[in-house]
Parts: C-alpha cells; sequence; structure tokens
C-alpha cells in the first residue's frame, strides 16, 4: 500500500543533497511550475498542432492553449481532492497534501511537453520510420531495448525525457523537477517491450534509472522488475491528470468543432447539455436567457463550462471513493470510467461523436497526411545523415543541428536518439520550414 507521506516528496532529481533547501517563498512544487512555464518547450507548444489545423482565421487549440486548461482544471481536482482526503482523515493535515493541486497543476502543464510536431501522425511517422519504413535495415545494428523503445516512439515517455535527459551543454540532467511532479506525469509507469498491443510506455530505457529512483524513493508499488522489463503501479496523482486532460481533450475538441462549422449548435447543445439530469439543464438554458446570450458560440461557451464543472466533480468523488484501490494499485482504468452513469455516458457519446466526425474531419486529415509526409522525410534524411556522417551532405545536415544534442557522438543508439530528440522538439511550422529547405522546395529569403 503507498501512503501520501512519501508520494509527496519536495526532493529534486539531480540535487538530492540540497533536500528541503529554500530560495524564496515559494515552495518547491511552485518553483517546477515557474520552470516550465518560462522554459522554451514548453513556449514551443504554441505551434504544435492539437486537433485542428494552424494557424486558422478561427481561433481553435494548440497544444499550448490545451495545456494552459488542463492544468487549470488539474489545480481544481487536487486542491478539491486533498480538501477532501483531509476532512476524511485529520491527520494528513499534517503532511504536504495541500500541495496536491499545484503539483498536479505543474504535471498538467508537463504532459504533452515531449510531443512531436503534427501530434499523434508525427508519433506515427517516427514508429513506422524504424517499424516499417527506411529505419528498418537498422535493427541489427541497435539492441532490443533501444529497437522496442524507437520503434514504440511515444510523447509521454519523450515528455519524461526531455525532463529528465542530461542534454550536452548542461550541468545538470533536465529541469532539476521534484520527484512528485516528474512521477506525476508518467501515465504508462513501463518499458516499452512490456507495452503490449496499444505501444504506450513511460520512459525510454536511456532514462530507466531515473524512473526506477524516484519510484523506489516514493514507495510506488513495483510491478515487475527482470530483463523483460520494468513495470510499476502508477503515482495516485497520475489520475488526476489524466483525468484533466480527459475532460479538456473531449469537451474542448466539441466547442473547436462547433467554431469551425463540423457540428451545428443543435449537435453540439445537445452533447453538452448531455452531461445534466432534465432539471439542470432547464436551469442551465434559463441562466443564458437570463444573461441575454444571443450569439450561439456564446451560448455554447457557457454549456461547455457547466460541462466541465460536472466532470471535475464527479473525477473528484471517484478518486476519493477508490483511495484505497489507487494506493494499493488495484484501480483499473480511469477516472472518467468510474463516474456517474448520466455524465459517463454523455461522455462516451462525445467521445464516438469525435471519433466519427471530428478525428475523421477533412481538414484534420489533411493536416495528419502532411504532417506525416513531413516527419518521415525528416527522419529519412537525418538517420541517413548520422549513419553516414562522413559525406559531404550529412555533414551539411549535422551541422544544422543544435549543440545540446550528441549528434556527433561514437555511439550509433545516441546518433539516431539524437535526430528523434531534434525533431520531435521542433513545431510544426519549423518542421515544415526545414523540409521544403533540404528538398530545395523554398530558399531562405534574407
Amino acid at each position: 500500500m503507498m501512503n501520501w507521506n512519501q508520494l509527496i516528496t519536495n526532493k529534486r532529481l539531480g540535487q538530492e543533497s540540497k533536500h528541503g533547501e529554500r530560495h524564496d517563498d515559494r515552495t518547491e512544487f511552485k518553483r517546477d511550475y515557474d520552470r516550465l512555464i518560462f522554459s522554451a518547450p514548453f513556449r514551443r507548444l504554441q505551434n504544435k498542432t492539437q486537433v485542428f489545423p494552424l494557424p486558422g482565421s478561427i481561433f481553435v487549440h494548440n497544444r499550448l492553449t490545451h495545456s494552459l486548461e488542463v492544468a487549470s482544471v488539474g489545480m481544481s481536482l487536487g486542491c478539491d481532492v486533498a480538501r477532501q482526503l483531509t476532512a476524511r482523515n485529520p491527520e494528513l493535515a499534517q503532511t504536504m497534501i495541500g500541495e496536491i493541486g499545484q503539483i498536479v497543476a505543474t504535471a498538467c502543464l508537463a504532459h504533452d511537453m515531449g510531443n512531436p510536431p503534427f501530434g499523434h501522425s508525427g508519433e506515427k511517422a517516427i514508429q513506422t520510420f524504424f517499424s516499417e519504413g527506411p529505419g528498418s535495415r537498422l535493427r541489427r545494428q541497435v539492441s532490443e531495448r533501444f529497437w522496442s523503445d524507437i520503434t514504440h516512439f511515444e510523447g509521454n515517455a519523450n515528455a519524461f525525457r526531455l525532463l529528465t535527459h542530461r542534454f550536452k551543454g548542461r550541468r545538470t540532467g533536465g529541469f532539476v523537477l521534484t520527484y512528485s511532479t516528474l512521477a506525476s506525469i508518467v501515465k504508462y509507469p513501463f518499458s516499452s517491450s512490456l507495452a503490449g498491443g496499444k505501444g504506450k510506455f513511460g520512459f525510454f530505457e536511456s532514462e530507466r534509472e531515473y524512473f526506477q529512483r524516484i519510484a523506489d524513493e516514493m514507495g510506488i508499488i513495483c510491478v515487475e522488475s527482470s530483463d523483460s522489463g520494468l513495470r510499476y503501479s502508477r503515482h495516485p496523482l497520475v489520475y488526476l491528470v489524466e483525468a484533466a486532460d480527459d475532460i479538456c481533450y473531449e469537451v474542448m475538441d466539441i466547442e473547436d468543432a462547433h467554431k469551425l462549422k463540423i457540428l451545428s449548435y443543435e449537435e453540439t447543445s445537445s452533447l453538452l447539455l448531455g452531461f445534466f439530469d432534465e432539471a439542470t439543464q432547464c436551469h442551465i438554458l434559463k441562466r443564458i436567457e437570463d444573461e441575454g446570450l444571443t450569439d450561439n458560440n456564446e451560448k455554447i461557451v457557457y454549456m461547455r463550462a457547466n460541462a466541465i464543472g460536472m466532470l471535475e466533480r464527479e473525477c473528484v468523488k471517484a478518486f476519493v471513493n477508490h483511495e484505497q484501490e489507487i494506493l494499493s494499485g488495484t484501480f483499473r482504468g480511469s477516472l472518467v470510467d468510474a463516474i456517474s452513469e448520466v455524465p459517463k455516458q454523455a461522455y462516451r457519446k462525445c467521445a464516438d461523436l469525435s471519433m466519427r466526425r471530428i478525428y475523421c474531419s477533412k481538414p484534420v486529415l489533411d493536416v495528419e497526411l502532411s504532417g506525416y509526409k513531413i516527419m518521415e522525410t525528416l527522419m529519412e534524411q537525418m538517420t541517413e545523415a548520422v549513419c553516414h556522417p562522413g559525406r559531404y551532405y550529412s555533414q551539411q545536415l549535422i551541422s544544422r543541428v543544435s549543440s545540446q544534442y550528441d549528434i556527433d557522438s561514437a555511439d550509433l543508439e545516441t546518433r539516431l536518439m539524437a535526430v528523434i530528440d531534434y525533431i520531435s522538439g521542433m513545431t510544426d511550422i519549423y518542421a515544415l520550414d526545414v523540409y521544403q529547405k533540404i528538398n530545395g522546395i523554398s530558399l531562405p529569403i534574407v
């Protein structure tokens, strides 16, 4: 059984000997939050696709606005859970349980930082370049564990790497965040070799030792540690980060689809009001009338706000009700799976419609197709360069890569990972720009 005393710690990865030092009035977890907000990788999320094409005449979500909204919902989830757990167990007031809201909000900021350009299409392009593309010829030249990592390439694992890896030119590894913040972003706490059919995993082999150190320090339950791979139970706060993400992307994608006229007002309002019983629906519609809202977009915004509030309260209740299962590592599924029947059915209806009408819409498919080809080409060109670094064109390509990436290492696996680090860190626009330049489609304008 995991316990909150261990699970919430302000010990920092890479600064363990300085545990407990204070530099100002901020808590250690607020310092984590500030480090991420002001970082370049977080700022680059403003030019990474969430779902719909960027940029456009109608403003829709990108990875940055999505992450900020997820952090806002995560803060509410964490604070409400902390308050209810403390009310039920007054002895927790003597622990750092009150910091849960800040920890969850910070982890929410970081949850998409490892995503490559063009979202899931970019992930697929990296995976399939090695599993079924030109990169497949490299299989016998690298270790089995490394091959498993790159053929399952995952934005979640890449986020943990970004936050913990010691890139060239840094005295310490990653962002030197607290153990609790780092553990709270690992949605799939196991090696790629144990990923199974979905292919999701939480950390690359190169960061395995970091995750193991963090998990063991906090008493997270180790399920498997063998030559086959490493598997732990989730840190409990992962469920709150996941819930904040689930709430935001599902509800906000519906709102964006309405703005883009993929969904009608009638369809959208029916979906959002579906989270409530009939009496509450009438109350919401009466409030809209009393406020004098006549613009359909503004009406949808009000309904969306109510839907998010309902889902937040339901997920808090689910977490508190299942606290013992979560702490024992026996809870299965997500918090959204454990909410009351009416909002759960409404959520599933939104998810089903999103799959049929939004994620398969022409604008979304066009971005995915274009993004896949861009990423595939960049991977092919850069991988060829690091496999044959002595060639003239290879040297030209390698010289464009930032010095923080160990792209001229003597070790092939390190060079290949540097290529993935470089390309996955690009914004959509920068990836397109590099693609056009190395293919002779455009020239620099002075």
